[in-house]
């Protein structure tokens, strides 16, 4: 079984499909973390952020893995554990201009359908209903206000120790949704056969319920 769950940033989609994936007892691919190491690596060579050729190289010399430990999923690229840094307010900053080059999406996309071969899945991202898994069996789109997904990411940048402005989080994010949506291959967007959910007032575990109760009803 495919499960996609797309959504805008800070949505609260990867925290979703990670608690999703393990009551179904599926194998969660966390495909924004994907994108998040291949920036964190580009920032960390000098690799220009601009130039399209450049960061299709890199990503096709890029191994990036998920790696459980402790119960918990760890990301790795090249062998190093970047499951903290690659949620770094400057990976933020920079993520959505990587993954917005085709060529760059083109790999990945590559990368993300090799994983989820031969096992039962829960992926999410931007472009995974349309682009990643069309013939996924579920296409949730996870969203929320932009007031309340600046909020919840300050949460996450306070509780790891980084002094972030909540007027600057939702003018980060409000300029990351426009360009998530204009982007010329993998735009984010809502599919005909895309399941809403508004998370704006809901608690985690009540989006669960509702996901596994429509699961169950179809």
């Amino acid at each position: 079984m495919k499960i996609a769950i797309d959504g805008p940033a800070g949505a609260g989609k990867s925290t979703v499909a990670k608690i999703l994936a393990k009551r179904l007892g599926f194998t969660y691919i966390d495909t924004g973390a994907m994108y998040r190491a291949l920036t964190l690596k580009a920032l960390q060579n000098k690799v220009d952020l601009n130039n399209e050729k450049e960061l299709a190289s890199l990503v096709h010399d890029t191994d990036i893995t998920f790696v459980y430990h402790d119960g918990e999923q760890r990301v790795f690229c090249d062998g190093i554990d970047v499951s903290e840094a690659i949620r770094a307010p400057q990976v933020n900053e920079a993520v959505s201009r990587v993954a917005s080059f085709p060529a760059v999406r083109k790999i990945m996309v590559e990368k993300q359908q090799r994983l989820a071969e031969k096992k039962s899945v829960v992926m999410d991202g931007r472009d995974i209903g349309e682009c990643v898994l069309p013939d996924a069996d579920y296409k949730f789109f996870i969203t929320a206000s932009v007031e309340e997904r600046a909020r919840r990411r300050k949460k996450e940048l306070d509780d790891k120790g980084y002094d972030v402005d909540l007027q600057d989080l939702k003018e980060n994010i409000i300029k990351r949704d426009k360009a998530d949506a204009s982007r010329e291959v993998g735009a984010l967007k809502i599919l005909d056969d895309s399941i809403v959910i508004d998370t704006t007032c809901m608690r985690i575990e009540d989006v669960i319920e509702e996901l596994l109760k429509i699961i169950g009803e179809k």
